[in-house]
């Protein structure tokens, strides 16, 4: 990725990186992004859902949304994807921390009007979120992907940053009788509840039961080989 005055790392740059594996990683491995963005001088940032496919972000949601009208005229956004993995306890207040993976990328999106196109997009998000589903289920109907907005947002440039390992403390605090360490966490899935009107034989399908694999590995995109 380029690296010019918006993705330079300023606060310990040690710990970031530039490139495209670490970045996509971070961004497989989520499925919530925060989207940020200027209207008359009024900054907004809204989370929402999202699906990679190389270096494209598709968002979608309701022809409505402010959101999506807002970025569809073309205008500078921010998209950032962030994974809590541990909250980390020091012996000082000053030295507490977390562990986490950080994506931030910078573009602009445009709005897909091909249907064909709009349909493949959408099956991007839904493999994104939850991978095998799409083939299982009804697709949109023609009235369904007009009253939905789907944009593609070109990332020109991103930035990630990640923090790791135990606490660091100052050197005298490490005699101080105070526990100190990493309290891990991590996005874990529950036993699945069926819908109540679920038709009778209907099993839970493996991709769901299996879907903890998932988040503990993420995903692969072919194109990025």
């Amino acid at each position: 990725m380029n690296l010019t005055k918006r993705t330079e790392l300023h606060r310990l740059p040690d710990r970031g990186a530039h490139d495209r594996e670490t970045i996509y990683q971070i961004l497989d491995a989520g499925f919530l992004a925060h989207v940020g963005f200027c209207v008359e001088g009024q900054p907004f940032v809204i989370p929402t859902l999202y699906g990679r496919d190389g270096a494209k972000l598709y968002l979608h949601g309701s022809a409505a949304s402010r959101m999506l009208g807002q970025l569809a005229t073309g205008i500078p956004a921010c998209v950032t994807v962030t994974l809590v993995d541990g909250l980390v306890l020091a012996r000082s207040a000053f030295d507490h921390s977390m562990n986490y993976r950080s994506a931030v990328a910078f573009g602009t999106a445009q709005k897909i009007a091909d249907p064909a196109q709009k349909m493949k997009s959408l099956r991007v998000i839904s493999e994104h979120l939850i991978a095998g589903r799409w083939q299982e289920v009804r697709q949109p109907s023609e009235k369904e992907l007009k009253a939905t907005t789907v944009l593609e947002f070109s990332i020109e440039e991103a930035s990630s940053k990640v923090r790791s390992g135990p606490p660091l403390d100052d050197e005298d605090d490490y005699r101080l009788p105070v526990w100190a360490g990493v309290l891990p966490l991590e996005t874990k899935s529950r036993v699945p509840i069926p819908d109540d009107r679920l038709i009778d034989g209907v099993i839970v399908p493996d991709y769901v039961r299996d879907y903890q694999a998932r988040l503990n590995g993420g995903t692969s995109h072919p194109s990025d080989k």
